[in-house]
């Protein structure tokens, strides 16, 4: 079954979008703030200061023994000197890479990469990998070892602040970016998941990552139920003051953001609820 975003752009996808940007920035704000009196080395990469090798369009790759593929955009100024954030953009099932870079399914270029690439203002590298069978089923942990070669190849061509590296994805690509954060939490500074479930597995899943989700109360296709179990993990990996956050009412045509208090230094939750179905871009009032 496929499972698209809505062809409209909503003010709450607006909030959440906004919400993955300022995840991000207090998550790295809070670690240098509690690394201020250590002497820490340049977090740059072995593509730093080089000319790049890599440059913006399709790319393959050889990972588990399969040929795969992404997509890569870099900042139109692109400076080799400068150690740049790095984002995932993860498709859902039965979208691709394609749809992930363009924005098309939602409003293309405004949408790019969840919307994050108009946001980030040529301040970010973004890779759009593309899932077997247009999904993320993670067999073996397969899709966990694409990330790591294709994050490796990023490293190794261009110049990367290995302290900020994120995923986003809808649906199975949140699910995907859930597994993620249970496998590489010392990876991956934050992640972001639209209407996920436990899909891709999670192996590991004992430490803090930095966690923002946004689920629908009325979704059929992955339950609010199963959200929550997955946000509950990471209120508890990172030590979080437990809650029941409140969620709108069906019919009520809102949504409610919580912020978890108590969570450990650069590790915050949030966590988005709002009246409607299966949607990366839901609106209040319709």
């Amino acid at each position: 079954m496929k499972h698209s975003p809505s062809g409209r752009l909503w003010r709450v996808s607006a909030v959440i979008t906004a919400a993955v940007t300022l995840l991000a920035t207090a998550a790295t704000q809070a670690t240098a703030a509690a690394t201020a009196s250590a002497v820490v080395p340049a977090a740059s990469t072995a593509g730093c200061g080089m000319a790049p090798t890599l440059s913006s369009g399709t790319h393959t790759i050889t990972s588990s023994g399969k040929s795969r593929s992404y997509i890569l955009t870099l900042p139109a100024n692109y400076d080799r000197n400068h150690s740049y954030r790095l984002v995932f953009g993860l498709h859902w099932l039965g979208g691709n890479a394609e749809d992930v870079v363009t924005g098309r399914t939602v409003l293309t270029g405004v949408w790019a990469y969840y919307g994050l690439q108009q946001l980030s203002d040529n301040s970010t590298i973004f890779v759009a990998p593309q899932g077997l069978n247009n999904g993320w089923a993670n067999p073996g942990g397969q899709d966990v070892t694409l990330i790591d070669d294709v994050l490796k190849q990023i490293e190794g061509g261009l110049c990367v602040d290995t302290t900020r590296v994120f995923s986003v994805g809808f649906s199975y690509g949140a699910a995907m970016t859930y597994a993620l954060a249970c496998a590489r939490p010392t990876v991956f500074r934050a992640v972001a998941l639209y209407s996920g479930g436990l899909l891709s597995g999670c192996s590991g899943g004992t430490q803090p990552v930095a966690y923002l989700a946004s689920h629908g109360v009325s979704d059929p296709v992955l339950s609010i139920s199963g959200g929550r179990s997955l946000r509950d993990r990471f209120v508890k990996n990172n030590k979080c003051t437990p809650q029941n956050p409140p969620e709108p009412a069906k019919g009520s045509r809102t949504h409610i953001a919580t912020t978890y208090t108590g969570c450990s230094a650069g590790h915050p939750v949030e966590w988005v609820a709002f009246d409607g179905g299966h949607d990366a871009c839901p609106a209040d009032g319709v």
